[in-house]
């Protein structure tokens, strides 16, 4: 299956995958309604992203027009998306939640938001689907005034660190997660060397970070300390026409 987030329209769809590759008739659409108290930005749905629980049970919905992650019940067989009881976990008014990532461990999800510069700690219930916000912390230094949109959210493969972009600001903030409760304490926020940090990826053996510069055009590479996770430049810098995603993918 091909899970997918409509923004603009505010829905989401699922579509079966044949053998061939192509995509199937979608088995599923589930239109979004409502809206939120940022009448420019929220005044109807806008799904941001779509994500798979670790088991494939759930599908999570970041919908940033409505400040809700919406929880749907994912059948991989029929392609099926059905609102899971609780529905949804409802976010602070005016935070538009973009993103999110789930802890390794599969006992915390993160949300970062757009609107509000911020990223949330929810706890998940992994048999239940269900949510509960235990913390939300801005991805911005103190004495920024700015203005300032988060994009990306990576949780490192370790589970000690959790990072988070900013357009505006235009850096990666840095938090050290709590191995036990989950929640987030913010270390430092690095420049990515250039504008707009749409997207970063951190790469499969968790050492480096690829920040990828939408108006600058370039994708900056850093190093990442194991003990710390701080991050430091390793002085290469790809020329890349207005990057927006990056992906690893395994070479035959």
């Amino acid at each position: 299956n091909a899970l997918a987030a409509n923004y603009g329209g505010g829905s989401v769809a699922a579509f079966p995958l044949q053998k061939d590759g192509r995509l199937g008739a979608a088995s599923a659409f589930v239109q979004h309604v409502g809206s939120s108290v940022n009448r420019e930005r929220q005044e109807r749905p806008h799904a941001h992203s779509i994500d798979l629980s670790p088991d494939n049970r759930f599908a999570l919905v970041a919908d940033l027009g409505l400040d809700e992650v919406r929880v749907y019940r994912f059948d991989a067989q029929k392609g099926s998306l059905v609102a899971n009881q609780p529905a949804f976990a409802r976010l602070h008014p005016g935070t538009g939640p973009r993103h999110l990532a789930f802890h390794p461990s599969g006992k915390f999800v993160y949300v970062i938001n757009e609107l509000g510069s911020t990223v949330s700690t929810l706890s998940y219930n992994a048999r239940a689907g269900s949510l509960y916000e235990l913390q939300t912390i801005s991805t911005l230094p103190k004495d920024f005034t700015g203005e300032n949109d988060t994009a990306e959210i990576r949780v490192h493969p370790s589970g000690r660190f959790l990072y988070g972009s900013n357009r505006g600001h235009d850096s990666i903030a840095l938090f050290a997660v709590d191995p036990g409760k989950g929640t987030l304490t913010f270390v430092e926020a690095v420049s990515t060397q250039g504008k707009t940090p749409r997207h970063f990826e951190i790469d499969p053996s968790g050492r480096y970070l690829f920040a990828a510069n939408q108006n600058s055009g370039t994708v900056v590479i850093f190093r990442i300390h194991t003990s710390t996770g701080r991050l430091t430049s390793t002085g290469q810098t790809l020329q890349v026409a207005s990057p927006v995603c990056v992906k690893f993918v395994t070479a035959d």
